[in-house]
């Protein structure tokens, strides 16, 4: 079972599952630099939430106004 972050960080797999996409989708995400932004902390990706709701609002926004969403 996944390692759950306590506080206001999430890991790449809670970030996954907040989405309900894969973990490698969010690495793409990172990687294209399109998902939400995140910090690395030694080898650890990880996402505040903060970040993830302002990530949630821009695709709410996107999806109104009819702009595509990262996929």
């Amino acid at each position: 079972m996944a390692e759950q972050a306590t506080g206001a960080w999430l890991t790449v797999p809670e970030v996954a599952a907040h989405y309900r996409t894969t973990v490698p989708v969010v690495r793409y995400w990172r990687h294209c630099g399109s998902g939400p932004k995140g910090i690395k902390l030694g080898t650890r990706i990880l996402y505040a939430r903060a970040e993830i709701e302002r990530f949630d609002n821009e695709l709410r926004e996107r999806a109104a106004a009819g702009r595509p969403v990262p996929a």
